[in-house]
């Protein structure tokens, strides 16, 4: 803030040069007037300069931005390790687009299990690409620079899908669970308005849910330091650039994990205990295979989704000190693109109506082209 000078210095100093004192005593004074002038100049000075200097400490990461230095203790690899991302990250893009347009292109594949699958692509598409392409420019061109606006966008948009998968998991149990437990009522329970709210509903909580840490993290003061030791930005990673203290951020960010995706375990979980008492009340073995079969390609995505997750969360809160920074960060990067890559393979390959409809498609494809 701007400072002025004392009006009253010079009326003071002239105070201390009586004109009716001698030669010696006009020499004696003025010096010691002078010098109080200078000392009161160097405070207002130097009280200036701390101000300037702490508003700049405290602003520097949003105006510089931050740098995500890669993998730690791994960046003499960062060349050789972006070589499987990159085949992982365009696997995919690819099969989740195939699998998307085959939902869409195929009129026999418009169910309410369908849908939720063609979701779930989506969301496994914007998962990875909201953090591939820029670990990828850091370790092929050391591209570890981006705006303190920017990593907040980026980390919005990643525990913002993440959160819709988790949610769409949960639809995919629940469309299971009215599938096996009332086949009769199936279609009168799922309609084309319940699916509409089922996706309004996924797309609103994740929003509510991870909008708010955008202000908590924006709320906080930052010092010079501005290195993530990461890939990408993430909640945390962010609210630890900060001087203040963070413990709002700390359990808010608890509290987020457990209200989502904590509650959607709870709920897929309570569902497959529904399926597999209906499964085992069938009388026919035939019956019980086929009910089982459809669930299969559901429960090997839950476990691919969640079990690399807990295990990457359970690692950090109790084995941080144990297991070593980059296998976090390995992990973390491994979580946003084998899932999406295995995903639509795993449905492919188990479900006889996405493979013959895949067919279809490329046969209508290939007969356009002719």
């Amino acid at each position: 803030m701007p400072t002025t000078l004392n009006p009253t210095l010079p009326q003071r100093l002239q105070r201390q040069l009586p004109s009716s004192a001698g030669p010696q005593s006009s020499v004696q004074s003025e010096p010691e007037a002078i010098a109080e002038f200078i000392t009161s100049l160097q405070k207002i000075m130097a009280f200036s300069s701390a101000t300037s200097i702490r508003a700049v400490n405290l602003s520097d990461t949003r105006t510089a931005g931050c740098l995500l230095t890669g993998i730690p203790g791994l960046q003499h690899l960062h060349i050789w390790l972006s070589i499987p991302f990159c085949i992982m990250y365009i696997a995919a893009l690819a099969g989740n687009g195939i699998l998307i347009c085959t939902i869409l292109s195929q009129p026999s594949l418009h169910e309410p299990m369908y849908i939720f699958l063609s979701m779930l692509a989506s969301a496994d598409v914007l998962l990875s690409t909201s953090t591939m392409p820029k670990a990828l420019a850091n370790f092929w061109l050391g591209s570890s620079h981006i705006s303190f606006d920017g990593c907040l966008t980026q980390m919005f948009f990643i525990h913002f899908l993440f959160v819709a998968d988790s949610a769409v998991l949960l639809a995919m149990a629940f469309d299971r669970y009215v599938a096996i437990c009332s086949p009769l009522r199936y279609a009168t329970i799922l309609t084309r308005k319940v699916i509409g709210k089922i996706i309004a509903a996924t797309l609103t909580r994740s929003f509510i849910i991870m909008f708010p840490s955008v202000f908590l993290l924006q709320r906080l003061h930052y010092c010079r330091i501005n290195i993530i030791a990461h890939t990408f930005c993430e909640h945390m990673g962010i609210a630890r650039l900060s001087c203040s203290d963070i413990s709002i951020n700390v359990w808010y960010g608890l509290a987020a994990a457990l209200l989502s995706t904590g509650l959607d375990i709870i709920l897929i979980a309570i569902s497959y205990v529904h399926i597999l008492l209906a499964v085992f009340r069938l009388s026919s073995q035939e019956a019980r295979s086929k009910a089982l079969s459809t669930c299969g390609s559901h429960v090997c995505v839950i476990l691919l989704f969640y079990i690399p997750a807990l295990f990457s969360v359970f690692a950090y809160r109790f084995g941080g000190k144990h297991i070593p920074r980059y296998v976090h960060i390995l992990l973390a990067n491994l979580y946003v693109v084998i899932p999406p890559m295995l995903n639509p393979i795993i449905y492919g390959v188990r479900t006889n109506q996405i493979l013959e409809g895949t067919k279809q498609m490329f046969s209508n494809l290939a007969k356009g082209l002719k």
